[in-house]
């Protein structure tokens, strides 16, 4: 895939992404052409646009094998964190739209998650299970801030008594430790912080609106400190870039309070892997050619494997060497424990205005 060039009338202000290839889906492709007119144009910043749907549904089901969950919720199509191997970019592409910038820029919120997620779950004959949030794109984006659509579905959960996990690399969730902590009292919910690198200035390239990894570290303590259960997630380990540092993640986590790790070498479905190899070649150049070898030595040989069962894991050698270092540091940190089953026995409407109270 050969991406387009960039439009030089645009400004770009950390993002992760240089261009706009069009979706998979689109039959059409544009390409710039000079119109015989030397007439200058004004360049401007590149904003972040917000629009609102409102659904008629809000849980989404899956049967992947290599997913640890049945349903989960995403508030947002897009995100602004603009991480340049999000594995969620292609997603785009399902709304028309380019998995390049136009996924970091042009951002969909769901204002009624809340009403649709208190609706879904108080159906008859709704089996309770988990509910897993930042399955694809990050709740506690920044526009949360503003919006507190992740904030409307933990009242709703929160209120039922219903579990729920949560990925995320958004320090907004610190906003929310009122209602975490309280449904971690009642085990109910596990958080997983997502950490790819301690070092700032990559940091600052590969994720450039997230926020730095010092602070991730501080949300760690801070959900832990409210007596939520927490995993770091390493994710994705980038051969070369990253993956010198996986014991010392591993090692900062566990000194914030983290007690479990996962971690998931590099992946690039779809539009992902030309964005990424572009992105390399802009910020890196000198290390792509070493990235990419190291990418395929766990890919068979290709950029991405999609196959269930290696998609999550790689395979070869490369990929049992760093298996192999995650377990022995599991080990060595006690990180190696999984988080406890969520309490699912207490799930019930909440209580409305002139419900007779329970005795016992």
């Amino acid at each position: 895939m050969t991406l387009p060039p960039r439009d030089p009338d645009e400004i770009l202000r950390a993002r992760g992404a240089d261009t706009r290839p069009a979706a998979r889906f689109e039959p059409y492709r544009t390409e710039r052409e000079h119109d015989g007119w030397d007439i200058p144009a004004e360049p401007s910043l590149l904003r972040t646009e917000v629009t609102h749907e409102r659904g008629r549904s809000i849980i989404s089901r899956n049967r992947s094998p290599d997913i640890p969950f049945d349903r989960s919720v995403n508030p947002y199509r897009g995100c602004e964190h603009g991480c340049i191997y999000c594995f969620a970019r292609p997603s785009h592409a399902y709304l028309g739209l380019s998995p390049g910038l136009d996924f970091e820029t042009k951002i969909t919120a769901k204002p009624n998650a809340a009403e649709l997620l208190a609706a879904q779950i108080g159906r008859p004959g709704y089996a309770v299970a988990p509910i897993a949030f930042g399955t694809n794109t990050d709740p506690y984006q920044p526009v949360e801030s503003q919006l507190g659509i992740m904030r409307g579905c933990l009242q709703v959960l929160h209120d039922w008594n219903h579990p729920l996990s949560l990925v995320t690399r958004g320090a907004t969730v610190m906003r929310d430790l009122d209602l975490l902590g309280a449904m971690a009292g009642r085990g109910q919910v596990a958080a997983g912080v997502s950490i790819t690198t301690l070092d700032a200035a990559l940091a600052r390239q590969l994720e450039p609106r997230a926020p730095a990894p010092a602070t991730r570290l501080r949300m760690i303590r801070a959900l832990a400190g409210a007596g939520v259960p927490v995993r770091v997630m390493v994710a994705p380990v980038i051969p070369v870039l990253t993956e010198p540092e996986l014991e010392r993640i591993m090692q900062a986590a566990r000194e914030a309070g983290a007690t479990a790790a996962s971690m998931i070498p590099l992946r690039l479905p779809l539009e992902v892997a030309p964005l990424f190899r572009d992105w390399l070649e802009r910020h890196h150049p000198g290390k792509a050619a070493h990235v990419m070898a190291r990418v395929q030595a766990m890919r068979g040989g290709r950029d991405n494997d999609p196959r269930f069962g290696t998609r999550m894991r790689g395979e070869g050698i490369e990929a049992d060497l760093l298996r192999q270092r995650f377990r022995l540091a599991r080990k060595r940190l006690g990180l190696a424990g999984g988080v406890e089953a969520l309490d699912c026995s207490r799930f019930a409407p909440p209580p409305r205005t002139g419900d007779q109270l329970a005795l016992f």
